[in-house]
């Protein structure tokens, strides 16, 4: 099987924080970044948490208000970039990549996002994601959700950066896909990590798409409030292992290299993994 994109990876806003002392990770996000590399897409939450940490440590107060989010967004995605920056290696490129829902629901749009991510591989450079929540009212992003649903079968939001990752994934059909998290993966239990799925495969597509549906069942919770939680990322995971990709959920403690060699526990999911 042919492959345009060697890895997509995606780490989750919590895996991306201290939260002891209330700071980004930058050890996290500094093992990350030394890993990447030109061929590796990197789907990254974290952006509205590090603005509003970042705020509160500057003024000592929260921002009130509906606009609050698209504030701290506006203050954290220069810090989360910054960060990825200062420790990718430097003779890479890195290049910010903002998308919305509508990036993914437009052929035409899918098609100009897929032509700048071909070329960050021929060009020595590595694609730096998220969602564009400075500029998009959520408000707003409901009712173009309401109105892209009349008519077509299926719609993609990507608020969730898990999904945005998946659908990128399909996108320029990645051989790998990388979720990182704060647990290890899929649990039969979520109370009890002796419960953790190793593998969940398939000897075709549609054995495999069947045996995720199944999964979901065990799985509810999230990490965060507003997550969806392991059933979600089961769900977005879905079309991208149906189409070939491998897909790893991890845990963001871990590193990429060592997700991918099977030294440490996760989640692996893909057809006839024997």
């Amino acid at each position: 099987m042919t492959f345009d994109y060697e890895l997509v990876g995606k780490i989750g806003s919590m895996a991306l924080i201290d939260r002891e002392d209330g700071i980004i990770d930058y050890t996290r996000v500094a093992r990350i970044s030394r890993e990447l590399r030109p061929g590796y897409i990197w789907v990254t939450s974290g952006a509205t948490e590090i603005g509003r940490l970042d705020y509160i440590q500057r003024t000592g107060r929260e921002i009130a208000g509906e606009h609050a989010k698209t504030d701290y967004a506006a203050q954290g995605q220069a810090i989360l970039m910054q960060t990825y920056r200062q420790f990718v290696d430097p003779c890479y490129s890195v290049r910010q990549v903002l998308v919305e829902h509508h990036h993914f629901n437009d052929e035409k749009k899918s098609e100009h996002i897929k032509g700048l991510l071909l070329r960050c591989r021929e060009q020595n450079a590595i694609p730096i994601v998220n969602y564009n929540d400075a500029v998009s009212s959520e408000e707003n992003r409901r009712l173009e959700i309401m109105a892209l649903a009349h008519g077509k079968k299926r719609v993609f939001e990507c608020v969730d950066n898990d999904e945005t990752a998946a659908r990128i994934a399909c996108l320029v059909h990645a051989k790998t896909l990388v979720i990182l998290t704060s647990v290890d993966g899929i649990y039969t239990d979520p109370d009890d990590s002796a419960t953790l799925v190793t593998a969940i495969s398939g000897k075709d597509a549609y054995e495999l798409v069947e045996n995720i549906e199944r999964h979901k069942s065990y799985c509810e919770g999230a990490s965060r409030a507003g997550a969806n939680g392991a059933k979600a990322k089961l769900e977005y995971v879905k079309d991208a292992a149906a189409q070939g990709t491998t897909v790893y959920i991890a845990n963001a403690k871990y590193t990429i290299s060592a997700v991918l060699s099977g030294e440490v526990p996760c989640t692996k999911i893909g057809i006839d993994l024997r």
